[in-house]
């Protein structure tokens, strides 16, 4: 299972204030506790005007990499930042994110073609976010057709199906494991990425829905999260589906997990 922690994102107040305030142990700290519960990647978006974003990647990353040699996810509404970021980093990392929107895939393919950075791509295009599973698949043989242009293998990405609200679908979550599944079986190496708390948005109690999707979509097949690596309800979910779903050899990464005190009472 792919963690990526969410944590250092400037659309978080409590981030802002520290990158308004640029109180680097802040920044720092929520760097060192995400590595400390096991994140593969560490998330770093600015969310400011984006006349300063870039050199604010900057700061954000070169802090974390004072305290952290776990993987960068450079993450920008804007491609041009992401690459721009990506040059900061000392070791390959994700870009968050590509779609068929404009030329974003244009523009970041040729960077990362020949690298080992991977990349996480949004089943959308022009037109928006596709209504229903038969059109967000075509969208992704689109971002196929664009990754085997630029040689660059399945496993480097990281699909997201788009989770929307559960209070506003009329269906659940099927038409998200439709198109998760299918994703799969197309190509088994490949990764699908979801922002867990994207499901729960106005609705009481969040956190039980959310544990409730990553049971389902694990069972689907996702397989990578953009999530808090702190909640320790969720980190133990994640372990736990992992086991019962026959993905964890003689449940050694969940009692891993729970020993290192990812999950289950705190260590005192």
């Amino acid at each position: 299972m792919i963690i990526v922690g969410e944590k250092i994102n400037g659309s978080i107040p409590s981030v802002a204030k520290a990158i308004a305030a640029r109180d680097e142990d802040f920044i720092r700290n929520l760097a060192k506790v995400q590595t400390d519960a096991g994140v593969d990647f560490i998330d770093v978006c600015a969310s400011v005007e984006e006349s300063i974003e870039v050199e604010t990647m900057k700061w954000l990353i070169d802090l974390v990499q004072e305290v952290s040699e776990t993987p960068i996810a450079v993450d920008s509404p804007s491609v041009n930042v992401c690459v721009e970021s990506m040059k900061f980093c000392n070791k390959p990392g994700l870009v968050n994110s590509v779609s068929l929107e404009g030329d974003k895939i244009d523009v970041v393919f040729p960077v990362i073609a020949g690298t080992k950075w991977e990349c996480a791509a949004l089943l959308c295009d022009d037109t928006g976010i596709p209504r229903n599973a038969a059109k967000r698949l075509e969208v992704f043989a689109g971002i196929m057709a664009k990754a085997k242009e630029y040689d660059i293998d399945p496993s480097r990405l990281h699909i997201d199906p788009l989770v929307e609200m559960l209070a506003t679908s009329e269906e659940g979550i099927k038409m998200v494991t439709d198109v998760i599944t299918d994703i799969k079986s197309q190509y088994p190496t490949i990764h699908v990425i979801g922002a867990v708390s994207n499901i729960s948005f106005n609705l009481p109690v969040r956190k039980l829905v959310n544990q409730g999707f990553v049971v389902l979509a694990m069972n689907a097949g996702m397989d990578s999260f953009i999530l808090d690596p702190l909640n320790r309800d969720m980190m133990g979910m994640i372990f736990a589906t992992e086991a019962l779903l026959g993905m964890d050899e003689y449940c050694m990464e969940y009692i891993g997990a729970y020993r290192r005190g990812v999950f289950g009472p705190k260590k005192k």
